[in-house]
């Protein structure tokens, strides 16, 4: 009995095999490298684990020992590997300007000396008297830091290790992730208010009038997200189809602001994510009984207090459900306001692409991405919450 039961228990396990595979390579790793690029910041003691020991016990004032230094010089001149000591320049250069020009001076000097015990920095280029590199230095030596989770939220320590708020100039990640939260909570009230009376209509009606109007909002679906977005590009522009309607019918003498800026944004990500309010609360009416409204009529309300009093609370989960499902989306978006937005409305997707692929600081890209995986993990959770919940009372 027991082989029997271990027989189908393996069998089952293989079938789901490919899901688990499937999983881990694209969920659980890229999830995991995300991780450990935001706490993790080995570059530097990786290439420096001398200097790394030495500089340990330096307070941070002036400059620190002799031994300090030499230890510097061993690393450097042992040096081989060009992309790991790549890394490291970056991650100096990233924390004090002119670290990279400072290596670049300093690298072949200490490999071409004869004798490395000779080699005195501060000769070599005085800029190593300036206690602002040692202390880049210092900083970028633990292997582990809340460094760029810190700084995802515009936060730093100072010099005694307090946490403390950036400066009004040093960064605008927060202000990036208010617009972001901003702008889904716009395309949500959009979508909702739009979604709403359609879903209403499709659920009033029968046969193919109900399929067309379904096929309508199903149908996006299988365009691709870039061809939508570049379609109303085409519609929204000065010279697009809209302006140029309203113009030959007479309603405006000049093209009216519809692209590159919030406007276009948010009606863009309206018709994208359209689908995904309409058919939620599509299903949690289909689900309400047809005689409520007839009830409520004959009792005398009128067809806007049997809405108020009725329909509306009735649809409420289908409502909520629709609208975390689309906060969840946009606030993830990243092509369409890179398109249609302005400077002022780009999300924070693409602060992330920017510090992924234009500076390559990758600690600091996986700690915003760990900030939106948080919210969007948080807003899933009620998400599932309210999908398996009842959706009409007593029913």
């Amino acid at each position: 009995m027991k082989a029997a039961i271990l027989r189908e228990r393996s069998g089952a396990l293989l079938l789901v095999s490919p899901v688990l595979v499937f999983m881990a390579v694209f969920f659980l790793w890229p999830l995991w490298a995300m991780v450990t690029a935001a706490f993790v910041d080995d570059a530097v003691s990786k290439v420096l684990p001398r200097t790394a020991a030495s500089i340990v016990s330096w307070d941070g004032q002036g400059i620190p020992s002799e031994a300090a230094h030499k230890a510097l010089v061993q690393d450097l001149r042992v040096a081989t590997d060009e992309q790991a000591l790549g890394e490291a320049v970056r991650r100096l250069n990233s924390a004090a300007s002119g670290f990279r020009t400072l290596l670049g001076r300093t690298i072949p000097a200490v490999k071409a000396a004869s004798d490395p015990a000779q080699v005195d920095l501060l000769t070599v280029d005085p800029r190593w008297k300036d206690t602002r590199f040692w202390v880049a230095l210092k900083e970028a030596m633990p292997p582990y830091t809340d460094r760029n989770i810190l700084a995802a939220v515009d936060m730093k320590r100072d010099g005694s290790g307090s946490i403390v708020l950036e400066g009004a100039d040093a960064s605008a990640h927060r202000l990036i992730m208010l617009r972001t939260l901003l702008v889904a909570a716009m395309v949500t009230i959009a979508c909702a208010v739009i979604g709403l009376p359609y879903a209403m209509l499709a659920a009033s009606l029968t046969g193919w009038k109900r399929s067309v109007l379904l096929l309508a909002v199903v149908l996006p679906l299988w365009t691709s997200l870039l061809v939508r977005t570049a379609a109303w590009f085409i519609l929204l522009q000065n010279e697009g189809l809209i302006n140029g309607a309203l113009q030959a019918i007479g309603l405006i003498n000049s093209p009216l602001p519809l692209i590159f800026n919030r406007l276009g944004v948010v009606i863009a990500m309206t018709h994208v994510l359209l689908p995904f309010m309409v058919l939620p609360i599509y299903s949690v009416i289909l689900g309400i009984p047809g005689n409520l409204m007839s009830a409520a009529q004959s009792m005398g309300a009128g067809p806007v207090r049997a809405f108020w009093r009725v329909l509306l609370p009735l649809s409420l989960p289908g409502i909520l459900s629709g609208s975390l499902l689309v906060f969840m989306v946009a606030i993830g978006y990243y092509i369409t306001p890179a398109l249609l937005g302005g400077a002022n409305d780009q999300m924070i997707s693409s602060v992330i692409a920017f510090y992924a692929t234009g500076t390559a600081n990758w600690g600091l890209a996986g700690a915003l991405g760990l900030i939106l995986l948080v919210v969007t993990t948080v807003l899933y959770t009620i998400y599932g919450r309210f999908s398996t919940s009842p959706q009409v009372p007593g029913a």
